[in-house]
């Protein structure tokens, strides 16, 4: 049986390119064309060595590692050592996953395989394995739809992380209903509990929440003296220190709801971590919405049956 050297390298090297196309999507790495088809140049370069008198260093473990360490840098570069071995491993993960996949098709689809001391051993033609060649022909076309359809999903997260909501926060027998703005830009934390902070507009509030607690959000000076509170009030009560733009350190009043509920145009959340910070500015000058909602609090919020 002839064997065609050519038609084999060109199977790595597909093969070689389409294990690191996956990697990048993976780990969503940016994909540089001419980095990815080098590295894949430089694996299914191992082939070619098999016949040549480095063979037996390149069949051997210490060069496979050797190729795949110049493969990794080719393809990303080195940017930092984390970054590399987290492009290394994930590498050697996606290449298992698919030798596994490969195998298993092979158990499934062709009779004339076997294993012998352990290595799966095939009658293949001169043109490589034909198993491969459908992974690679299959493979290259789903990837990409597959990056792709990634790519618009991130797209969608940062328009939600614009979008309006409306909000439900409960103090007891108070009802606090806002519009909310979901802000990426919004980090604010309680540095104790580390609970997100979303902040309010508290002049859209104002009839809402007792006299003393407006009053003194509205002076600015919320340390000076405390506000004359009941008990219902005090104990929901924080003090959250913040610095904005070309500010020094400042601090809000903030309150812990009983619950928060926050609706998009999809579900409905429930918000068991949440403080409302009361904000003495107002927040938009239209009144398009009252409070500025913390983005974790969307991805920690659980979805609420509503009948």
């Amino acid at each position: 049986m002839s064997v065609y050297l050519d038609v084999i390298w060109l199977l790595n090297f597909l093969f070689d390119v389409f294990l690191l196309l996956l990697t990048a999507s993976l780990l969503k790495r940016p994909k540089i064309w001419y980095r990815l088809l080098l590295g894949g140049f430089i694996g299914s370069a191992i082939i070619l060595f098999l016949f040549t008198p480095w063979g037996p260093f390149f069949s051997h473990p210490a060069g496979k590692v050797l190729i795949s360490v110049l493969m990794i840098w080719s393809a990303f570069g080195f940017v930092r050592f984390k970054y590399f071995i987290q492009n290394w491993l994930m590498f050697y993960f996606v290449t298992f996953a698919l030798g596994g996949g490969i195998i298993g098709a092979h158990y499934f689809m062709q009779k004339d395989s076997y294993l012998s001391q352990g290595v799966l051993i095939t009658q293949t033609t001169g043109f490589g394995d034909p198993i491969t060649w459908i992974f690679v022909i299959i493979g290259f076309p789903v990837l990409w739809l597959f990056s792709s359809r990634r790519g618009q999903d991130v797209q969608v997260k940062k328009l939600q992380y614009h979008e309006i909501v409306h909000v439900t926060a409960v103090f007891g027998e108070t009802i606090l209903p806002m519009t909310g703005l979901i802000d990426s830009g919004n980090q604010l934390f309680d540095p104790i509990t580390r609970t997100p902070v979303m902040i309010a507009d508290t002049g859209k509030l104002i009839n809402l929440l007792p006299k003393p607690l407006t009053d003194k959000v509205m002076s600015g000076d919320v340390l000076k003296d405390s506000p004359e509170l009941d008990d219902h009030w005090q104990l929901r009560m924080r003090i959250i220190p913040y610095r904005g733009v070309g500010q020094q350190n400042q601090f809000l009043i903030g309150l812990k709801p009983d619950s928060l509920t926050i609706r998009t145009e999809k579900e409905t959340l429930n918000v068991k971590k949440a403080i409302i910070g009361l904000s003495s500015s107002q927040l938009s000058a239209d009144g398009d919405f009252t409070c500025i909602v913390h983005p974790q609090m969307l991805q920690e919020g659980s979805s609420a049956h509503v009948s």
